[in-house]
């Protein structure tokens, strides 16, 4: 248990960057991102997404992505019309 709370905090510790994303949206509105644009102009397609979900705990805000980029795994939010993600 401590830690989780550690990583939570961590995690919450964290600085937003803010992103652009480019999405399809399947059916029943489901969202499923394509590609991520960095701020300063680089750009990454992602290969699948793994996984949505928001969080029970409040460890963070939005929806969170575990995408694949290349053969990374990344966890991507989107926060309202908000993309975004944490940088260490």
């Amino acid at each position: 248990m401590i830690e989780m709370q550690s990583n939570q905090q961590e995690l919450t510790a964290m600085p937003k960057t803010i992103v652009k994303v480019d999405y399809e949206t399947g059916y029943g509105s489901e969202i499923i991102p394509k590609r991520i644009y960095w701020p300063d102009g680089k750009s990454w397609e992602i290969t699948r997404t793994l996984f949505a979900c928001e969080s029970p705990d409040r460890e963070y805000e939005g929806i969170r992505y575990t995408v694949v980029i290349g053969s990374a795994h990344r966890y991507l939010f989107k926060d309202g019309d908000r993309w975004y993600v944490m940088s260490p």
